[in-house]
């Protein structure tokens, strides 16, 4: 149910969806006896528009995820395995064209085989079933398995998981597939703007793991910043954002995570 519920949610509170609703709502109330009230709301809709494609305000959502864990040293010690988070693979691009269709995070995927090569005595682990809520004849952990094998991982000792469709379920199944004995260091690797996130999910489920953020989206923070040719990036990296603080929120207050902003 709360995968269910966290899908829908999602859809109607990412930012640009909402505006557009808003909007919507507002040209409809516009030709009723409500009109001053439908004109606020588009007016309202266009301005938080206009914050997100053309202002700092989506820098300043993402900056706090995406620093909140640092990089892995490079003198730290060789890490008995190394878990990856699916989110990396666009599902029906995959299994509509047979080969592995990669989205803006595919450095979830790529940074593997270099640890891969770094850690050769480290387990490889991946995990991740299916996101979609209709289901799928395929997960993300068979395109996985075919696209690093492809690309000639070595597959000894690799672990597919492909039950989990989110995140809380990537800790608890993970977990269980594994048994982590007390003391084993393992790696998670995901997005940077997700990792505050999905570091506090699996220390509520009992696995501790060490973060090895990939896939950042800033680029230099704020002292960076200048005024993009187009709204389409601005936009994106709101709706990543909103994204995770909504998702931090749903999950601390739910008793998924052990903090509203768990922190190293």
């Amino acid at each position: 149910m709360f995968f269910v519920l966290s899908k829908i949610f999602g859809f109607f509170a990412a930012p640009t969806n909402l505006a557009l609703f808003v909007a919507g709502l507002g040209v409809a109330l516009s030709v009723t006896r409500w009109r001053k009230a439908g004109w606020a709301l588009v007016r309202g809709a266009v301005l938080f528009l206009l914050l997100l494609g053309f202002t700092p305000l989506p820098m300043l959502l993402a900056l706090p995820l995406e620093t909140r864990f640092p990089q892995l040293p490079a003198e730290a010690p060789a890490p008995d395995g190394v878990i990856v988070l699916g989110g990396a693979i666009d599902e029906e691009a995959s299994a509509r064209n047979g080969q592995a269709a990669l989205n803006d995070a595919a450095e979830r995927l790529t940074e593997p085989l270099r640890l891969r090569r770094l850690y050769p005595h480290a387990r490889i682990v991946f995990t991740g079933g299916s996101a979609s809520l209709r289901g799928s004849a395929h997960t993300e952990a068979e395109h996985v398995r075919t696209f690093w094998t492809e690309l000639g991982m070595d597959q000894t000792g690799a672990l597919y998981e492909d039950r989990s469709r989110n995140t809380y379920e990537n800790a608890v199944f993970t977990r269980e597939r594994l048994a982590p004995a007390p003391g084993e260091r393992w790696l998670l690797v995901t997005s940077a703007f997700h990792m505050p996130r999905a570091m506090g999910i699996f220390r509520k489920a009992g696995f501790p793991v060490v973060a090895y953020p990939v896939d950042y989206r800033m680029t230099g923070g704020l002292r960076g910043w200048s005024m993009r040719p187009n709204a389409l990036g601005n936009l994106e990296l709101a709706e990543l954002a909103a994204h995770e603080w909504l998702g931090l929120a749903a999950y601390w207050l739910t008793g998924k995570t052990d903090a509203l902003f768990p922190a190293p």
